[in-house]
């Protein structure tokens, strides 16, 4: 093996006694040297069952340590990690197993039942919270290097959302895992001092390589955490003295709406990060109001997820920016015929990098789709400011042309948002037979919030022109979402389409 590519076994070297991993409301801890033994001893194990360079080994689990076990043993043998989406239907499951093909299925007994519908091999499968799986760790850690192994093998494979078709196996070679970190480490000056909690899903790309990996690779504390209760959060957040932390969206309005929130003092967090969807500009309100550092970022599965720096000064100031391309990364906005566009012009987001995939498993065609004159072709849409600041507008899919104008919903949605009166809200754009298509808007109030549709539309034209006036507006109870919390758009057209009764 390459010596640089295992870089876990030269941190263990590094700092071998210093925090690595923790469980969050314990006092469990993993330090490097143990994080490293235990993927030696699962590498070890691995081989033993004849598990070589190329082979998937799949992962159902909630968070927790066993994802590090597993991806750090399949780095050192050349075995492909793919973790699995637990928020999946058993069907979806199904067809990432039989899509991926692993050699081994690892597991946590609360997905015992699931496991049963989509696995029969069970001489090759092992649960992770059971007597077995614990003595292999404490087992022989001798691995025996039989192929050399190259920095663009594959380390690991992410499977896609798949809400507007079946998931996409985007394969992260250890070239692109490993310089996402070292951008991120030197755009976002992380350091060994630095402590994350992770809630995101490590079975996704947010919640595995947009800081654990990282701050791992940088010395720093990774602590695990599971279903996220917004005055646990913050209680975790004080005890286990983090400084840095990701959110999506969704965490950072239950977070700051908390009364815990606003009685909290965070004295060691130096940054609070969103990402995963775009963040209503409230919420960088509701941070400064407290005297936090706040920004968003930008990212995908198939680019780090990291592509972006802001200065925290800089996002107060610009809010909604993602900021400039980060060290190692190169970053335009492109118009259709592939020339750029130029400042204050909408075009797709492409980007170039060492960070980035290097194709879909077994998907040709959407491999080809997304990677043109060696740029990766992300399908959101985005402008640049003549300062050399992004701003994410939205999905190219999901841009609206009522009337012949072009509208972007994240504009609409984040006016929406800025009522007070209004939990969250989505725009989208419906079939319409006399404007092409209709802006629709579908809209959760907060609690005993008194709003109809033309009040929202007199709000709407203080702001917008009158085109991007939601046409329809529907309101409803809750938003459904993504399995990693992202708006679920296809579901929102499908309810429209429908025909449920807009109120106006």
């Amino acid at each position: 093996m390459r010596w640089e590519l295992d870089w876990l076994d030269s941190r263990a070297r590094l700092t071998p006694d210093a925090a690595a991993i923790a469980a969050a409301g314990t006092d469990q801890e993993w330090s490097y040297r143990e994080v490293n033994e235990r993927a030696r001893a699962i590498a070890a194990w691995l081989q033993g069952k004849g598990v070589k360079k190329g082979d998937r080994i799949a992962l159902l689990a909630p968070n927790g340590v066993s994802y590090f076990d597993l991806l750090f043993a399949c780095g050192k043998i050349g075995a492909i990690f793919v973790p699995l989406n637990w928020r999946l239907s058993v069907e979806e499951l199904a067809f990432i197993i039989q899509d991926s093909e692993p050699a081994l299925l690892a597991f946590h007994s609360k997905f015992t039942k699931e496991v049963t519908m989509v696995w029969d091999q069970a001489g090759e499968c092992i649960q992770i919270d059971g007597s077995q799986y614990q003595d292999l760790i404490a087992g022989p850690k001798q691995i025996q290097l039989v192929e050399k192994l190259d920095e663009e093998d594959p380390l690991a494979m992410i499977y896609t959302g798949g809400t507007t078709g079946k998931p996409k196996g985007a394969v992260l070679s250890h070239r692109a895992i490993i310089w996402n970190s070292i951008s991120t480490i030197a755009s976002w000056n992380l350091t060994g001092a630095d402590k994350t909690i992770t809630y995101l899903p490590l079975f996704h790309t947010g919640g595995l390589n947009a800081l654990s990996i990282p701050i791992l690779m940088a010395g720093g504390t990774v602590v695990l955490a599971d279903d996220f209760i917004p005055e646990k959060a913050i209680e975790f957040l004080i005890r286990h003295k983090c400084t840095i932390v990701l959110f999506v969206p969704t965490m950072h309005h239950m977070l700051v709406k908390s009364e815990k929130f606003q009685q909290a003092e965070f004295m060691d967090m130096k940054l609070f990060l969103s990402g995963g969807a775009p963040c209503p500009l409230d919420i960088y309100e509701a941070y400064k109001q407290k005297g936090l550092a706040f920004k968003e970022g930008y990212g995908l599965t198939e680019a780090g997820p990291n592509n972006f720096f802001i200065d925290p000064s800089d996002a107060d100031i610009k809010r909604g920016s993602v900021g400039k391309p980060m060290l190692f990364t190169s970053i335009k906005v492109i118009r259709d015929d592939g020339s750029d566009a130029p400042a204050g012009e909408i075009g797709e987001l492409a980007i170039r990098g060492k960070h980035a995939f290097s194709y879909y498993w077994k998907n040709d065609s959407a491999t080809e789709n997304t990677w043109k004159d060696g740029s990766l072709h992300t399908g959101d849409l985005a402008r640049q400011d003549e300062e050399g600041y992004f701003y994410i507008v939205g999905r190219k899919k999901e841009m609206i042309i009522t009337g012949g104008e072009n509208v972007y919903p994240l504009e609409i949605e984040h006016w929406l948002s800025s009522h007070p009166s209004i939990r969250e809200a989505a725009v989208i754009g419906v079939v319409d037979e006399k404007w092409g298509e209709a802006v629709t808007a579908f809209i959760v109030l907060e609690t005993e919030a008194a709003l109809n549709g033309e009040k929202i539309k007199e709000y709407c034209r203080k702001k917008l022109a009158g085109f991007k006036v939601p046409k329809q507006i529907h309101f409803i109870t809750q938003m459904p979402k993504t399995h990693v919390g992202k708006i679920d758009k296809k579901q929102l057209k499908e309810m429209a389409s429908e025909k449920q009764k807009p109120v106006s």
